[in-house]
């Protein structure tokens, strides 16, 4: 795993790792599409042994840790889970930068300042 990466790296880093942002967006969907009716749920099973739809929300959960796990361990910084934002630490004229991708990008296209943030983002032309 690169502490910073180059434009080559974060590429195929990000093609490496997007199954695993599709499957974090996947779950985050679901979850989301049940949060109303999950928290009755949690509440009720959490004195009682649980039940078999708080056993699968557990299991969403888990899966949800241990991708953003993986993809963190890759260099890569989850930035925004509802986004799907990721940054890739880079440098630039000698002072770190982020190459920024959101889900349903097609491709890397865009960096900004560390302080910037997503508001900041510049097109790579002029990386």
């Amino acid at each position: 795993m690169p502490d910073h990466f180059t434009i080559e790296e974060a590429r195929k880093t990000l093609r490496e790792i997007l199954p695993w942002i599709e499957e974090v967006m996947t779950i985050r969907d679901a979850i989301l599409r049940l949060q109303p009716e999950n928290w009755p749920l949690v509440q009720s099973t959490a004195g009682n042994g649980g039940s078999p739809e708080a056993s699968r929300l557990v299991k969403d959960f888990d899966r949800l840790d241990r991708l953003v796990h993986r993809i963190q361990a890759t260099g890569a910084i989850l930035k925004d889970i509802d986004r799907g934002l990721l940054d890739f630490p880079a440098f630039r004229n000698g002072r770190e930068v982020y190459l920024c991708w959101m889900y349903g990008e097609q491709d890397l296209a865009f960096w900004h300042e560390v302080e910037a943030g997503f508001a900041g983002r510049q097109p790579l032309s002029s990386f």
